[in-house]
């Protein structure tokens, strides 16, 4: 049975939102919030990844109020800046890579507060069976999405962080640039194991 890390990638400039979204209250609860519970016991280390030290103050008081109020978490938490500043998401799966633990990681946004634990446990199902993969990537059944994949949904091999670095140098920002390099297990969405709840974002008022 592997074991599992994960990073959440918190370095959006939330452009759209016009705030931070990760601090969000959703249901009486911070969007961060609703996703470190779903991974208690499900995972062992966390990187939180954010683009500037005001906002890793920020989260780590908001955590630890949490935790003060509320229960603690299983798994430690370490925050981190983006290792490369305004390069987009492959910075903060870099970043996040280099430091966990464990030789696998589950990629999130903070921006979605709707992750169930069965998503998680079936995600590491799949690498479980499928431990020589470099990724396990959710794909959609319906051809009528922006796109049929999931990549910030999604587990990565820990070796990857390299292969990121190359690619950023190269100006080779989006996530498809570096997840072509890959061998790749997919996980359907079917609604029943895994829903496509678990992708909703939050990205504008709006969306709330």
């Amino acid at each position: 049975m592997k074991c599992l890390s994960c990073v959440i990638l918190c370095g959006g400039m939330s452009r759209r939102m016009g705030q931070d979204k990760g601090s969000m209250i959703i249901n009486e609860k911070p969007m961060i919030i609703h996703i470190l519970d779903v991974l208690n016991y499900e995972i062992d280390d966390v990187i939180i990844v954010l683009n500037d030290e005001s906002r890793v103050r920020k989260y780590e008081k908001i955590i630890t109020h949490y935790q003060n109020e509320n229960k603690k978490y299983q798994f430690h938490i370490t925050y981190l800046t983006d290792e490369i500043k305004n390069k987009g998401p492959l910075s903060g799966i870099m970043t996040g890579l280099k430091k966990v633990k464990n030789s696998y990681a589950l990629i999130l946004p903070c921006d979605s507060p709707y992750i169930q634990k069965k998503f998680i446990q079936v995600m590491k199902e799949k690498l479980n069976k499928n431990p020589n993969v470099d990724a396990i990537i959710p794909k959609h059944l319906k051809n009528d999405v922006k796109s049929n994949i999931e990549p910030l949904h999604s587990i990565y091999n820990k070796g990857q962080e390299f292969l990121i670095n190359e690619l950023i140098e190269n100006n080779k920002l989006k996530v498809n640039d570096f997840i072509k390099h890959l061998k790749i297990e997919y996980v359907l969405i079917d609604n029943e194991n895994i829903c496509e709840i678990n992708f909703k974002n939050l990205n504008s008022k709006e969306d709330l």
